[in-house]
């Protein structure tokens, strides 16, 4: 019933590409949200797609191949289908998955991931994985990845060789969208990467941060996305303890669950 749902009468933004919005503008409608996408990223093809079209075309040569998101799944199928190939080609490696979210889109095409650590941030994979020194390992990722897991992994032995997969691209709205979320008088807005922190940032270059976002709760994903915004200015409110989706909305909703958060009463 309405009258349940914790997020009646509260506005949330999403930062998220707007390909990927809807997922989580779902999650949040469901608690009875009013979401409004203010994409502040793009995700791009590379430039060049030859480094990784020749890591899978020899894929046999490495132990490990780890996907650490969605996107790098999907950029992945994508050039694979491109090169007239198939997910089967990379079974010879074996797989992991910074999370279910990722380990589900590996799944969807197939693959079945072999190792996802129990917390989703890139070193616990590292952590997780086992003995890997003298093995090669595969990153098809962002072009703006962090270094976390592959310092780790080469410290830990490891021949590690990362590939572009897909760019991720800052995209901040434009003054009318972000004037037009701001006058909606969001209670929340949310990031689910460090790269949506600077994205919705460049968009507020020269503004008062304290005044364009004076009674909005910023909510993070996770604690590598609340270290970005707080580097940037900001002092996120609420920060998931399960880096996902639907546990930044758990964690949104536990943030509005006392009395005195209630839709209508002051922040």
């Amino acid at each position: 019933m309405a009258q349940d749902k914790l997020l009646v009468g509260r506005c949330v933004v999403i930062t998220r590409p707007a390909e990927q919005a809807p997922g989580l503008a779902a999650l949040l409608e469901a608690e009875g949200a009013r979401v409004v996408t203010l994409s502040a990223i793009r995700i791009e093809p590379v430039a060049d797609y030859a480094a990784l079209d020749r890591a899978l075309a020899h894929s046999a040569q490495y132990h490990w191949i780890i996907f650490t998101s969605v996107n790098g799944v999907r950029a992945v199928g994508e050039r694979l289908k491109q090169l007239s190939l198939d997910w089967p080609v990379l079974k010879s490696a074996r797989i992991a998955a910074i999370g279910p979210a990722t380990a589900e889109a590996l799944r969807a095409a197939g693959m079945r991931p072999d190792f996802v650590p129990a917390e989703y941030v890139a070193e616990a994979i590292a952590a997780g994985i086992g003995a890997v020194a003298g093995q090669r390992i595969l990153l098809p990722r962002a072009d703006i990845a962090r270094e976390a897991l592959a310092v780790e992994l080469r410290r830990m032995g490891a021949e590690v060789e990362e590939v572009a997969a897909y760019r991720t691209v800052p995209h901040p709205p434009d003054a009318q969208a972000l004037a037009a979320a701001l006058a909606e008088h969001p209670d929340v807005i949310t990031f689910t990467s460090s790269s949506t922190v600077r994205g919705f940032l460049a968009a507020l270059a020269g503004v008062n941060l304290a005044e364009a976002l004076r009674g909005v709760a910023v909510a993070c994903i996770g604690p590598i996305t609340a270290q970005a915004a707080r580097e940037a200015g900001l002092a996120p409110q609420i920060v998931a303890e399960e880096y996902t989706m639907p546990g930044l909305v758990r964690a949104i909703v536990a943030y509005f669950a006392s009395s005195k958060r209630r839709a209508g009463a002051p922040l």
